[in-house]
Formats: C-alpha cells, structure tokens, sequence
C-alpha cells in the first residue's frame, strides 16, 4: 500500500471516531508514518473538543431561551394575576376556613347602597359564612350609626332566611356604636352584646333636606315646578316648603318610626323595661342598654371568641381598591349642601 493510500485511511478513520488507542500502543512506523499518525489523533481531539464545546453551547442557548421565555411569562402573568385577585377579593371570594371557626361579617360604617356597608356586600359575606361547613356560629360585628333603611331592611331579611335554613346560631356584637338601622340588623340575632362604652339605640327615622329657596332668592334664581300632585314635589329644595309638605314629611318619619318600634316589641318584647320609652331616639351606654332590655349581655368580641374556645375568621366584607376610591368620592359629595338637599331619603339615625 503506498504512503499516500494509508495517509487516506488514516484520515477517514479519524473522522468516523476519536481514536482510542495511546500513541505509546502504536506499532513502529516510519517517521513519516508515526508523525502524521501523530497529527492526525490531534486533529480528531481537537475536533472532539469542538463538539463538546458546541454541544455546551446549544444546552446554554436552550437554557436562556428557557429563562428568557418564563421571564416574559411573569412579566405577562403578574399584572394578569394581580387583577384576577383584585377581582376575586372584589366579589368576596376567598380560600378557607379548613378549622373549625365562628365566622365573622362586618357591618361598618354608614349602611347605604353605596358604602362599604352596602346590602349586596354585606348579603354576599353573609351566605359565605352560613354556608360553610366549618363555620359553627355567625357573628356581626356591628360598628354603625345606622342608614338607609331599605339596605338595612334586606340585610336583617337576609339573616332571618339564612339562619333559618343553616341552623347555625347568630350573636349581634356592637362595638363603637350600634344605633338606628344598625341596631334594627342586630335585632335579627339570637343575641346581642355590646361593651360598655358602646351606644347603643336611636330607635327611629329622620328626614333633614335642605331648604335653598331662600338663599336662590337673594341673587334672583326661581325654579318653576309643574307636578300632577300637591305633593309631587314637596322635597323639592328649591321651593317654598308648604304647611301639606310639612305635614306629609313628619306623616313619613312617624310611620317609619313606629314600624321601627313595632320591629323591637315584637324581636324583644318581654326583655325589654317596663316604663321606658324607646321612641325618644336617643342613645344609652352598652351597660344602661342591658338594663333597659336593649342587649342581652356586656362584653366585646375578643371575649366571646376567646369564651367560644374556636378562633374567628373574617368573611368580609372586605373592600377594594375601586370601592375605597368611589366611598371617599361619595363621604366628599356628602359634605355638599346642594348634593345632600337633591338626595335626601328618610334615614334611621
């Protein structure tokens, strides 16, 4: 075979794989031989070396790409996770409780179609609590002066309709204040405790438009009504207040005021004081409360949880960022005179 035919051979092999045979092991050739032998097992590392080093390469760029793709992936998720949450917590969805617990729902504030204290929001905790299996007992946690009686009336219509169906027994526990359409809610408990320094009462309804027809007389403004009735209008602010619309307005907080006592003397009639009169819409101390039949015991809620011997777990309602920012709109407008005479229902206060 000539030399050049074995420099061939040589070569092909080294292509087809790396040898594995020492230099050392190698039988004797001529010099010529031994030193492209020599050459050719370098090459073949070298090239060995270079596929090591590409496949080394690809795993990293595969590895990047990975990174770089779940990168974008968080970028994309987080926003779109953060607004199912902000979703989720706005409907009042929430994982839990796996323990036994006394389920808590708030009344906060001021009860109105748009507050914190909103029938929906507060029906939508309600019938979370009552229908889950680990909540033993229903607490409201009251800390309200009152409000629109419509809203208040459907939540106390809510609490009779869920008790009645889950059995589950429900305490009323006034904090700060517990007062007018508040108080109305918690006469739907089975019992109602107060701390002693809570106010507790107000038993009946008020209506306070204003009165600006005066005011737009001075610089000349007339409003002109045309109504199908005498009454039609007659919480109009713009126009003079007639001895009919006195007495039509005083005939609608008397009547809301007397359904309001008839709601007490029929939810606590035997508990409540002989002699005391409890249309006068004032306020009494949770202690002068108890005396008078208005609350059942003295204590605070840590004290019946603790007393329960279950801890409590929050149903809400809970409130969102929108709904943070609407309320402050709202408590803002209602600072205004003009805002407050256009819309001002009988209220329980």
């Amino acid at each position: 075979m000539s030399r050049l035919a074995l420099k061939g051979d040589i070569m092909n092999f080294a292509r087809r794989t790396r040898p594995t045979v020492k230099p050392s092991r190698l039988l004797p050739l001529p010099r010529d031989d031994a030193l492209l032998a020599r050459l050719v097992e370098e090459i073949a590392a070298q090239r060995h070396l270079q596929e090591m080093h590409l496949q080394a390469s690809a795993e990293r760029d595969k590895r990047e790409r990975r990174w770089h793709l779940a990168g974008r992936a968080f970028v994309v998720a987080l926003p779109v996770g953060l607004a199912l949450f902000a979703y989720a917590s706005a409907v009042g969805f929430q994982l839990g409780p796996f323990e036994t617990v006394n389920g808590v729902v708030h009344i906060d504030g001021e009860i109105g179609t748009n507050s914190q204290a909103s029938a929906d929001r507060i029906i939508r905790a309600l019938k979370q609590a009552f229908e889950n299996s680990n909540v033993k007992d229903v607490y409201l946690a009251i800390d309200s002066p009152g409000g629109a009686p419509v809203e208040a009336e459907r939540i106390g219509r809510a609490v009779h309709l869920l008790k009645t169906r889950y059995r589950k027994p429900v305490v009323a526990v006034i904090s700060n204040v517990g007062a007018s359409a508040a108080y109305m809610i918690a006469l739907e408990a089975d019992s109602i405790i107060a701390g002693k320094y809570s106010l507790v009462g107000s038993i009946g309804a008020v209506m306070a438009p204003w009165q600006l027809n005066r005011a737009m007389e001075r610089i000349g403004v007339t409003q002109r009504v045309y109504a199908s009735g005498k009454l039609k209008s007659f919480l109009n602010p713009f126009a003079p207040v007639s001895p009919e619309a006195e007495r039509k307005a005083q005939e609608l907080v008397s009547h809301a005021g007397a359904t309001f006592m008839m709601e007490l003397q029929r939810r606590r009639g035997a508990r409540l004081k002989v002699g005391t009169d409890y249309s006068t819409g004032e306020v009494w101390t949770g202690l002068q409360a108890k005396e008078i039949g208005l609350v059942d015991s003295v204590g605070t809620i840590d004290e019946l949880t603790a007393a329960s011997g279950k801890p409590a777990y929050n149903f809400g309602p809970h409130p969102s960022q929108a709904s943070i920012i609407s309320q402050t709109l709202a408590e803002a407008l209602r600072d205004v005179p003009v805002a407050q005479a256009i819309e001002r229902p009988p209220v329980l206060r």
